[in-house]
């Protein structure tokens, strides 16, 4: 199975075993995790999750489950820094295609990576960035 960069939602859906994963996105992501290839994540997810735990929408447990996983050696996902490879990498996603500035990075990371981004975003899914779901 090809290695895969999760966006937050699907992330967290995965880890979740949620419902709103597409079957495709689904299996993208199981064969990533099974294969022991990982699933990586930008580490602005992981501020997107922080971000979301602060405002109320999402339980201080699931920040506290994703950072467990990803302190695990043996955990399910893969952090990827916002390097300044991965910066430059944001002006290969143009701003007309991806107007947020957390899913411009999560695009230019998987851009930088060669991998495909599991999304259920529709304007990442329109963009030029290669994607599943």
């Amino acid at each position: 199975m090809v290695p895969v960069l999760a966006d937050t939602h699907a992330a967290l859906w995965f880890m979740q075993d949620d419902a709103r994963l597409s079957g495709a996105a689904r299996a993208a992501l199981d064969g990533a995790d099974e294969t022991g290839v990982g699933i990586y994540l930008s580490a602005i997810s992981l501020i997107e999750v922080t971000y979301l735990v602060e405002k109320g929408r999402l339980s201080q447990g699931v920040l506290a489950r994703l950072e467990a996983d990803l302190d695990d050696s043996n955990g399910i996902f893969v952090l990827v820094p916002i390097d300044r490879a991965v910066a430059a990498a944001v002006a290969s996603v143009p701003l007309a295609e991806v107007r947020d500035l957390p899913d411009r990075v999560i695009a230019a990371t998987a851009r930088f990576l060669g991998m495909p981004l599991v999304t259920a975003d529709a304007q990442l899914r329109r963009s030029s960035v290669e994607t599943i779901w």
